[in-house]
């Protein structure tokens, strides 16, 4: 050990054993990285960072966030040591442990606090869900720019509310992840000088040592993209890691990456050899072993004694409520001075929407030839925006064509120079995803947008923002074989069911303006969901409301767009672009005796919600003839057209044509639409 008192020595120590036995207890794990880690989160918690343990959700916190998320115990042990607290249901603090010793002695079990990876929601203390490696430092940059927006709209003169750090611990495999270089070339480009990633350049993976597979410069990577790079040989070397901390805290141009070096704990070889036994428990006699080393009784599990309290008591229990105090001191006198800005943090903080959010809403009026719905959609957010300040985002180099940027003149942009709600992500739809996740989870509306095609590299995301359920916003434009001349690399098929396979997750695809000025509303309106917008390229007529049913029916997923007297024969159920044809079918229907309902589904998620009695009253069990028309694959339709129901929907990928020629091809036709609806009602006789 390098340069550490006897108390520190004994708290990290005492922490590495919390790890170790959590691990052997529950069989499995990873007891290495926090083993060999423990001095970094000691030092961060204990000594640097603005955080009040007993407020683990005060806004003026500093973030730490554990990118290597398998190395899960690390963080439980230091909110253990730290007694961080855990927070009632009103977000309130409470006396119990945020992570109690029960917890960590239940680690990886059912129902268990601390699970495999860190769970936001879960835990106090765990800013985010961490299992995809990557995914944390890419995440912690929208959390360093959500803080610098923060800053720019709400500090004063003498009120500086927002000056929080943001802290990422990353290791080798969170650097071959394409992600985490997506991430930093933003990062250093922004000159996010408030961000701090610490890369364990261990050298070590599962399948062994590094040079494998990965024999780059990580350091000259990231001076590359304009990071300031600092080293420290030895992470058990507490004076050179306060050394670096303070060469952060002084930087103001540019993002720091901390490099250091550590050995790795292993658990009895594998078959694989030792390299590969990182991920798994040490064993008991290689416990034992270490705590001898440590000078503690090796026949002792799960134990702390009050000299390692006392070390983050002393500390960071008396810094923290300090810290937090005085913040909310401020923050008092800052209402008085500032009242609708105080108002504006109170719902931030409440993940509250404005009162009066959605009156720059405006009906569109019925136009045959009507707009694509990526153009109506620019045209809500910039009516949302106008009533949600803190509704921010952007494209993947695409705002032009998904229509995303906000146009007032004091949105502004965010740059390096300056902070504004539109962000140019540039080409890294991953990234981006991750750094919208971050904008929300530090209470921000963040919305990112891209081709729908491209939904692909940001589905991980899309799934963390569902698992912590986070309201992301997500739009994505050129929905279809609609797209053209393009083709089928960039014609989207079976996009909208893998989507709504994911749990928890809004997938709306709207059939006019009005509908699309709804799905906002509703998608606003969630708090614990993320929403995928799904918008065309081309025009859609913008539905006679006088004559059909009123968007409104949006909120509900699926309503009756349009009906017939008594009974109908048929149930016409189409989303997105696909109800314009399903209303002209119907109508050819009609003329030749056919009573026909259309239903309008743009979200089948909140439709699935819906009561019984609801769902019953738009498809009613005793129409068995039904016919689901969508540019997409069938799966997930059953349920909607049922046994006696057809389909007309995409079998093979699209092809390079005009969109009204693909069609045709493909078969989205009223013709096609009528015949298969006859089809349905001879097998439903």
């Amino acid at each position: 050990m390098l340069s550490m008192t006897p108390d520190e020595k004994k708290t990290i120590d005492a922490m590495r054993a919390l790890a170790m036995d959590a691990v052997q207890a529950a069989k499995s794990g990873h007891p290495g990285t926090p083993v060999a880690l423990s001095p970094i989160t000691y030092l961060l918690y204990n000594e640097r960072m603005k955080y009040d343990p007993n407020r683990p959700n005060w806004p003026g916190r500093d973030r730490f966030i554990l990118s290597i998320g398998h190395a899960s115990t690390l963080i439980y042990s230091t909110l253990h040591v730290a007694d961080v607290k855990s927070l009632d249901a009103d977000g309130k603090p409470t006396a119990r442990p945020a992570v109690a010793m029960d917890d960590l002695k239940s680690f990886r079990q059912l129902g268990s606090r601390c699970a495999g990876h860190p769970e936001y929601g879960r835990v106090e203390g765990v800013e985010m869900t961490t299992g995809p490696l990557g995914a944390g430092v890419a995440t912690s940059v929208g959390f360093a720019m959500a803080n610098n927006w923060l800053a720019a709209r709400y500090n004063k003169p003498n009120f500086k509310l927002f000056d929080a750090n943001v802290y990422a611990l990353c290791g080798d495999g969170c650097m071959m992840e394409g992600i985490s270089s997506e991430a930093a070339s933003l990062a250093g480009h922004l000159k996010l000088s408030n961000l701090c990633w610490i890369y364990d350049s261990n050298r070590i993976t599962i399948e062994g040592d590094t040079n494998l597979a990965f024999t780059e410069s990580v350091p000259e990577r990231f001076a590359a993209y304009g990071w300031n790079v600092l080293r420290v040989d030895d992470v058990n070397d507490l004076p050179a890691l306060r050394k670096v901390f303070d060469a952060f805290e002084a930087e103001q141009d540019c993002p720091t990456l901390i490099v250091v070096k550590s050995v790795i704990a292993y658990g009895a070889p594998t078959k694989a050899g030792k390299e590969s036994a990182h991920g798994a428990p040490l064993g008991d006699d290689e416990i034992a072993g270490a705590k001898k080393f440590y000078g503690m009784d090796p026949d002792v599990k799960f134990f702390c004694d009050d000299d390692v309290y006392a070390q983050f008591a002393n500390n960071l229990g008396k810094r923290g409520p300090e810290l937090s105090a005085a913040w909310d001191d401020a923050f008092d006198k800052y209402r008085v001075e500032f009242p609708d800005l105080a108002n504006e943090l109170d719902a931030i903080f409440a993940g509250e929407l404005p009162e009066g959010w959605d009156k720059s809403l405006e009906a569109f009026p019925v136009d045959e030839k009507g707009m694509a719905s990526r153009a109506s959609s620019g045209k809500v957010l910039n009516q949302l925006a106008a009533g949600l300040p803190w509704l921010v985002g952007g494209s993947a180099d695409l705002a032009p064509s998904n229509n995303t940027w906000l146009k007032d003149e004091a949105a502004g942009e965010f740059g390096p120079k300056q902070v504004g709600r539109n962000i140019h992500f540039g080409v890294r739809e991953n990234a981006m995803g991750a750094i919208a996740n971050g904008l929300v989870l530090s209470g921000l509306r963040g919305y990112c947008a891209t081709f729908f095609v491209f939904a692909d590299y940001l589905r991980p995301m899309i799934r963390l923002a569902a698992l912590m359920e986070i309201p992301t916003l997500f739009v994505f434009t050129h929905d279809s074989i609609g797209v053209g001349e393009d083709g089928p690399t960039h014609q989207p098929v079976e996009h909208l069911a893998s989507l709504r396979a994911i749990p928890n997750v809004a997938v709306f695809r709207p059939a006019d303006a009005n509908e699309v000025s709804e799905a906002y509303k509703a998608a606003m309106g969630l708090t614990k969901t993320p929403s995928v917008m799904v918008l065309t390229r081309q025009n859609l007529p913008t539905v006679d409301r006088t004559k059909y049913a009123a968007a409104a029916g949006v909120a509900k997923g699926a309503y009756v767009l349009a009906d017939c007297d008594g009974t109908p024969d048929v149930i016409l159920i189409g989303t997105g672009s696909e109800v314009g044809l399903c209303l002209k079918a119907a109508d050819a229907l009609a003329a030749e005796g056919v009573k026909a309902r259309v239903v309008s589904a743009p979200c089948l998620d909140i439709f699935a919600r819906q009561s019984a009695e609801y769902r019953e009253s738009v498809l009613p069990k005793n129409v068995k003839a039904r016919v689901g028309v969508e540019l997409g694959v069938e799966l997930g339709w059953g349920k909607l057209v049922g046994d006696c129901g057809k389909f007309l929907g995409m079998t093979t990928f699209g092809d390079s044509a005009p969109a009204a020629k693909l069609m045709e091809h493909f078969g989205f036709t009223v013709d096609r639409v009528v015949a298969l609806a006859k089809e349905s009602m001879n097998e439903a006789r």
